[in-house]
């Protein structure tokens, strides 16, 4: 159950008694930030390609785990989302990390539906690459990037 500040009242996940049980131990032990989020990173099973970064907090985290389908936390609408659920495009989750201090994970996904990630229709919400290097004061620019599939229309 989440609270209005996005805070769980309960949570399934353990802390870390220490830095060597955190960093090395057998023990699943996020850590959120302190609006309650960890952040997530979302790739493709198939090819690696980045899909998508999203929000989950304790509620999201354990559903992910518990039906194997990514959950987030919405921000905007303030309420749990199931990634998918209006198009169709749900995200199985085929495998799980986190990194060295529990503060991120990242999912390894197969998309259903049309296979696409992004709001706007596009296979990854990465689908424009910032010029680089940048002219000094901007403005500063945007291309499609060179290994996005498609963008949207």
């Amino acid at each position: 159950m989440t609270t209005q500040d996005n805070t769980s009242t309960t949570t399934p996940f353990e802390q870390a008694r220490s830095k060597a049980d955190l960093e090395h131990g057998g023990t699943f032990a996020p850590r959120f930030d302190a609006s309650g989020l960890i952040p997530a990173i979302v790739t493709d099973a198939n090819d690696g390609q980045v899909l998508m970064f999203a929000w989950m907090n304790a509620e999201t985290l354990a559903l992910t785990l518990e039906t194997g389908i990514a959950h987030f936390w919405s921000r905007s609408r303030g309420r749990v989302w199931n990634k998918g659920e209006e198009s169709g495009n749900t995200l199985a989750v085929s495998r799980m990390l986190t990194d060295c201090d529990q503060d991120v994970v990242w999912m390894s996904v197969t998309v259903a539906g049309k296979g696409r990630a992004c709001h706007t229709g596009a296979r990854s919400c990465f689908y424009r690459e910032i010029v680089m290097p940048a002219e000094a004061g901007g403005p500063y620019r945007l291309v499609p990037a060179a290994d996005a599939s498609e963008t949207p229309a």
